[in-house]
């Protein structure tokens, strides 16, 4: 994870917030190449989700909503992790997770819960912990010019509730008939006790959730469906099922509303955690906001004559968890051969302190084509002939018109294929002296390294294959 998080920051793909004033923990910055990796997520999934399906439409919820939608959902009263201070060193944590990393369980008796022997604070090692308490993970903040708690209000800490609160009004607008789903791409903020293991958990993140709704007794039916979809959207964008597992919970560790979930996990350097959930939720957020707000949420198929409550079948992914997935899958470090010479690439031996003899150390990202950032780069082969930058020029402006490109005239080609190679941009598209004479040029494959001769008409098309077969 050091080496990756190096690579981030020094290539442009993540910064820690505020760090000229030594930062603020829980909270990060996407720089020039994040920022296209995170579009390219959000475009696919969106594409997915919305643009191929007759039956999705698209939301974007105010991120502060009335606070009785969080009386509702149950946050204001539920959402809360329990918290843990060290009494010697300051540290704080979250105890079931604190627990969890020193293989115990947090332990629950009466409604109260306690730590159990031998759980010790993993900063200083002490035993001299507090009791677990309550912590509300909402960030709240106050509406207008008076703050006092009529005022009070909440920075949402999920997406979902926005779609169920606009449900009836989309149903009208929208036309559709259940079964049909709703989508939302957007921020979210949860005060994390203790934010950890880079950008996996931290207290500003971006969340992409569907709820599609269905008529009641559908829900094994619509779950298994979705589970299946979201898998082929993982291999996809270049996480294979290979790459991922998949945790069915049991009935007795299911939230009280839900009949079923399973979430999609990833295995990080840190452990196999959590990317997605895909969770049959029944009818309780639809029916709590009828309930709360006095106003119904039932719907009328004119095919049966019936009017239900629908039951919902919700995949929730997170954006930044899958950028981490995605860099931790394509960082690569390997050995590969000298000038050319004879010689597969080796991956790099973690113990060694340099490469063997003839082989020489690179850094590349294997990002799928689909997702990654920059898809080609171009180089001129010299800066000093104008004759070739110009023609250089007329080709990549071409090619930036339909995918993000970048220029790149400085240094050996060798070390502009290397920069490349690091920030994972799959094609390298080099123009010689060559290219003047027949209007071919030399098109690098980041992965393979093979270089070969391409007419400039049949560019395009061949990038095309590879990038959006």
């Amino acid at each position: 994870m050091e080496s990756l998080a190096s690579l981030c920051k020094r290539r442009g793909f993540i910064f820690q917030s505020s760090e000229i004033y030594g930062g603020i923990n829980g909270f990060w910055d996407y720089g020039p190449l994040g920022c296209e990796l995170k579009a390219n997520i959000r475009d696919l999934w969106w594409r997915n989700i919305v643009r191929e399906r007759d039956n999705v439409a698209g939301l974007d919820a105010s991120i502060i909503m009335h606070p009785r939608v969080w009386e509702a959902s149950g946050h204001v009263g539920g959402f809360a992790d329990p918290m843990v201070d060290c009494r010697d060193c300051r540290r704080r944590y979250k105890a079931d997770a604190l627990c969890e990393e020193q293989n115990a369980q947090l332990q629950e008796s009466e409604g109260r819960l306690s730590l159990p022997d031998g759980v010790v604070c993993t900063g200083c090692g002490s035993k001299n912990l507090t009791e677990p308490r309550a912590f509300n993970l909402m960030f709240s903040t106050h509406v207008g010019p008076v703050a006092d708690a009529s005022a009070m209000a909440y920075l949402r800490p999920e997406t979902a509730q926005g779609i169920f609160a606009d449900f009836s009004q989309i149903l009208t607008v929208s036309r559709m008939k259940v079964p049909f789903g709703i989508a939302q791409i957007g921020k979210a903020f949860r005060n994390e006790i203790n934010p950890r293991n880079y950008i996996f958990r931290s207290r500003e993140f971006e969340q992409m959730e569907l709820e599609f709704f269905i008529k009641p007794g559908e829900d094994t039916e619509w779950h298994e469906y979705w589970v299946s979809e979201r898998l082929k959207w993982y291999d996809m964008i270049g996480l294979p099922a290979a790459s991922l597992e998949t945790f069915t919970y049991p009935p007795d560790e299911l939230a009280h509303y839900a009949v079923a979930c399973v979430d999609i996990k990833y295995a990080f350097p840190f452990g196999v955690q959590e990317l997605e959930g895909i969770a049959a939720r029944g009818n309780y957020d639809l029916s709590r906001h009828a309930e709360y707000s006095g106003k119904s949420q039932d719907y009328f198929d004119p095919e049966t004559n019936e009017r239900f409550v629908p039951h919902v079948i919700e995949p929730s992914a997170g954006v930044d968890r899958i950028a981490l997935a995605l860099l931790c899958n394509a960082y690569c470090e390997e050995w590969i051969p000298k000038n050319n010479t004879d010689g597969e690439p080796r991956p790099a031996d973690p113990g060694a302190k340099r490469p063997p003899e003839g082989y020489e150390a690179r850094t590349v990202m294997r990002f799928s084509p689909r997702i990654a950032p920059v898809k080609a780069g171009v180089f001129p082969l010299v800066k000093n002939k104008p004759e070739l930058v110009a023609k250089a020029r007329i080709v990549y402006e071409q090619l930036r018109r339909r995918w993000n490109c970048f220029w790149d005239q400085t240094g050996a080609i060798g070390r502009r294929y290397r920069r490349q190679d690091e920030i994972g941009t799959p094609f390298g598209v080099t123009i010689d002296f060559q290219t003047l004479d027949d209007d071919t040029v030399t098109l690098r494959d980041r992965d393979t390294m093979q270089q070969t001769r391409v007419a400039l008409d049949e560019l395009m098309p061949r990038m095309e294959q590879q990038i959006e077969p």
